[in-house]
């Protein structure tokens, strides 16, 4: 259900920029596939802001918990354009899909 929930909250926030199929081509931002447990800045062929790279954080759940309200104060100069996700509910429906759908495939 979560899960449900966040692809539309990806679909109307986060595709724009962003694709998380295996494979999927880098647009405005890195594909999210293989998010969780990555370390920020490390996704081959994406060009990172120094900030980003800096940053030296492994996705998780509890790191997107506190990047995705205010991306831009957690790690100033990013070039993620988004507000933020404020309420707790987007937030966490969100994490869940990003968990399900960025897995790498085995």
């Amino acid at each position: 259900m979560f899960a449900k929930n966040g692809a539309k909250i990806f679909k109307q926030r986060c595709d724009q920029c962003h694709s998380v199929e295996a494979g999927g081509k880098h647009m405005t931002g890195p594909n999210l596939n293989g998010l969780i447990g990555r370390k920020t800045g490390a996704m081959t062929g994406f060009q990172y802001t120094d900030a980003i790279k800096k940053k030296g954080i492994t996705w998780s759940p509890e790191t997107l918990d506190i990047y995705l309200p205010n991306p831009k104060k957690y790690i100033p100069e990013t070039k993620m354009v988004i507000a933020g996700l404020k309420k707790k509910k987007a937030r966490n429906d969100l994490i869940a899909f990003l968990v399900k759908s960025t897995k790498p495939p085995k």
